[in-house]
């Protein structure tokens, strides 16, 4: 990716950021509730009608929705996305205290969800429509078809109740808090990734350059290892940087069962609450997360397959 190409993916990065932003905002402004009530709910008050009304204009709630818009974008560019309504700290901050642990559970969850979906999807390609390709396609199936939040309360029940093993409580700081709901969240995906391991294996198998390697006596090892599987990469690192950008912004479920401290379980409090600014700041970050993963997986397209760079063909 030159540096034309990466300036356009960079404006599409703004504009779509933009237009979330709007949207976002639109709908929290169109949401029932009063911000202000709840503001002052959260804190157990219960204020006359006319300090409700001068809180209003205090914060600029009585003014027109694309004004109050211009004034939060305006504000966010500069870095500050507003105060939380129930937690009553900068929004960014409290994104920021969660960001590292939900991070923390999504790479987490990939390795392990790696460790296990990269060599099972290579023993079906080798095996192709035998009996061990065909027992673990349909465990696969069976772990498409799992919920995340069953898996995590069978988990749970198992190793936290029966066994007493790891705790139902997870922490952002221990390891063994981290066990149960990257294990869940890991689940599903490697059966989802095993499917695509063994796809992009067996099309590469079949490609000329196998066949010529078979022929001049290349052990079937070092074909998989050192030619099938490092041209097997660039889809696989495709939906890793999808998958990643969704692990952040959809592990809610699994960090509430687990009362995992991360950006996904201060969202569900921020809904429940009616934590309009924390809401917006929440989606926004996501969005801007999600995008910037999009673009890394882009850029490095070029370094792990070089027909990808401009104006260099492999021959």
């Amino acid at each position: 990716m030159n540096a034309k190409q990466l300036g356009k993916r960079l404006l599409q990065i703004v504009l779509v950021a933009l237009g979330i932003s709007f949207l976002t905002f639109l709908i929290t402004y169109l949401a029932p509730g009063d911000p202000v009530r709840t503001m002052f709910a959260a804190t157990g008050m219960m204020p006359s009608e006319e300090v409700i009304q001068e809180t209003r204009e205090a914060m600029g709630l009585n003014r027109p929705m694309l004004v109050q818009y211009l004034s939060w974008l305006q504000n966010c560019l500069k870095g500050d996305f507003g105060t939380s309504y129930a937690y009553h700290k900068p929004v960014a901050g409290l994104l920021m205290d969660r960001l590292w642990p939900t991070l923390k559970l999504s790479i987490s969850a990939m390795f392990l969800m790696l460790l296990a979906a990269v060599p099972v999807g290579m023993a079906q390609a080798t095996h192709k429509n035998s009996v061990v390709d065909y027992a673990l396609r349909g465990v696969t199936f069976f772990g498409v078809s799992m919920p995340n939040f069953w898996v995590g309360l069978l988990l749970m029940l198992f190793f936290c109740v029966r066994l007493q093993l790891l705790p139902v409580v997870s922490s952002a700081g221990d390891i063994k808090s981290l066990i149960l709901p990257s294990v869940t969240l890991a689940f599903a995906m490697s059966a989802k990734y095993t499917r695509q391991v063994r796809t992009a294996i067996l099309e590469e198998l079949n490609q000329d350059y196998v066949t010529g390697a078979r022929a001049r006596g290349v052990a079937e090892w070092k074909i998989l290892w050192m030619n099938v599987f490092p041209n097997s990469l660039l889809p696989l690192i495709t939906m890793l940087g999808l998958s990643l950008g969704s692990l952040l912004g959809g592990t809610a479920v699994v960090e509430v069962i687990f009362s995992y401290p991360g950006m996904g379980s201060l969202a569900v409090a921020a809904i429940t609450a009616y934590d309009y600014p924390l809401i917006q700041g929440y989606v926004l970050w996501i969005s801007l997360i999600y995008m910037l993963v999009n673009l890394a997986v882009d850029i490095s397209y070029s370094y792990v397959d070089p027909r990808m760079r401009e104006g260099r063909q492999r021959l």
